[in-house]
């Protein structure tokens, strides 16, 4: 098949194929902050977060019909609100299912597995309820349609650059508020030893609440931006979720660069060789691949150092 293509041909599938990662890559590493947070520094086993994400997208549906229907004027920006409004929404419903549902099972992660399974399958059937089955798509805005062009052959879409600047954004944000903030501070002293940081006076229910909202706000904004490069179906979240468990595990759990690392390498490998193989192949080479390494190096590639 090599052979068929020129060394530029080759260049340029390459290149394209590489910018086609980095997309799939702005996407799983926004569902894998939210979920390193959550399974990383909670330990708990967030079968539904791919519902949080679909909820997001959900969301920025809605904000694309409102404002195409009642504030055209205000159309070109309503990208931005979209966002701020999945976060919020994906965050409020991180908070409530932690309430009403996941502060009974800390120290059981076997049954968060199951308990969030159920959650998951429960807010399917709501947005096939709410919403259809039939997957919908937004209308973007005009300044976020068409590409700019690199070279003659390599053409790069102005919307998955959105996605990029995003991904970096919140990731950045992240790292501020976790490793340099209060809030995170006492989000590490928690997760760390819970009865010693509530001797010393940290609300620890406080702290988990808000935790689990931030994971799954971060979600909603994956959410939102999957609607640019996707439909939006009741199911449409499933497709993520084992991609971004394994991402957080290979990467190791609780760390943010490795969660970094583990997203770009499963990303890049996978939509590389769907160009070469199907889809369904790739996968299963990316996963066998992960789970060779994962055989050596157990940990994960990034691992946190913790006084015993």
């Amino acid at each position: 098949m090599l052979g068929d293509y020129s060394l530029g041909d080759l260049g340029a599938i390459f290149a394209m194929q590489g910018f086609a990662g980095l997309i799939l890559f702005s996407v799983y590493l926004l569902m894998a902050l939210g979920l390193a947070i959550i399974f990383g520094q909670m330990g708990v086993i967030n079968m539904a977060h791919g519902e949080f994400m679909i909820l997001g997208a959900y969301v920025t549906y809605l904000c694309s019909t409102f404002f195409q229907t009642y504030l055209p004027a205000l159309f070109p920006i309503y990208f931005f609100i979209a966002m701020g409004l999945a976060f919020l929404a994906s965050g409020a419903l991180g908070m409530l299912v932690e309430w009403g549902l996941i502060r009974f099972l800390y120290k059981r992660p076997l049954d968060t597995l199951l308990a969030t399974w159920g959650l998951s399958l429960i807010l399917q059937q709501a947005y096939r309820s709410i919403f259809g089955a039939r997957e919908v798509g937004v209308e973007l805005p005009s300044w976020l349609i068409g590409s700019v062009q690199v070279t003659d052959t390599i053409e790069i879409p102005i919307n998955g650059l959105f996605v990029m600047g995003v991904t970096i954004l919140i990731t950045v944000c992240v790292a501020l508020l976790i490793f340099r903030s209060r809030f995170g501070q006492q989000v590490r002293a928690v997760m760390s030893n819970r009865a010693m940081a509530g001797a010393v006076g940290i609300d620890t229910e406080k702290v988990d609440r808000y935790t689990f909202g931030l994971g799954c706000g971060i979600a909603g904004i994956a959410g939102s931006a999957f609607t640019m490069i996707g439909s939006t179906g009741p199911t449409s979240g499933q497709l993520y979720i084992v991609d971004t468990f394994l991402i957080v595990v290979f990467g190791g759990a609780a760390s943010l660069l490795g969660t970094i690392a583990s997203a770009f390498s499963i990303s890049q490998t996978q939509s590389t060789l769907e160009f070469f193989l199907s889809g369904s192949m790739a996968k299963v080479i990316t996963l066998l691949a992960v789970v060779g390494i994962l055989m050596l190096r157990p940990q994960g590639l990034f691992t946190l150092k913790v006084r015993r």
